[in-house]
């Protein structure tokens, strides 16, 4: 079994990780999702949410950004980092299920997001 979280603006997917208003997480065996659930950000704290979804039993993260902290935290708990999706959270959970959908390795670094993207 898998366990995806994806980080949402309710149903879609949403571009800045730290900031995102919910996570939808997806169970998926056999190549199906079993399990879906929609969980309310706890609040964005440097280091909190990837040790928050690490908690969860969360295997992949799926987001349109996220900062280079956060994907290193991930990285160090072995969770799978996916990032540049766009669309709606159960697509994009349906489309990684599937072997489709690709990590750009798209990192926020811009001023403006500073801080906001992950970490």
């Amino acid at each position: 079994m898998v366990k995806i979280a994806v980080a949402s603006e309710n149903d879609k997917v949403t571009e800045h990780f730290g900031h995102c208003l919910n996570f939808n997480i997806y169970e998926a065996e056999n190549g199906q999702i079993i399990k879906s659930e929609s969980i309310p950000n706890p609040g964005h704290k440097p280091g909190f949410l990837p040790n928050f979804l690490h908690d969860l039993g969360v295997n992949v993260i799926i987001s349109g950004g996220m900062g280079e902290g956060a994907i290193n935290i991930f990285n160090a708990h072995q969770i799978e980092v996916i990032v540049g999706a766009t669309g709606m959270a159960k697509d994009a959970a349906a489309a990684y299920i599937a072997g489709t959908l690709k990590s750009t390795g798209s990192i926020c670094h811009e001023h403006q997001h500073q801080g906001s993207c992950g970490g």
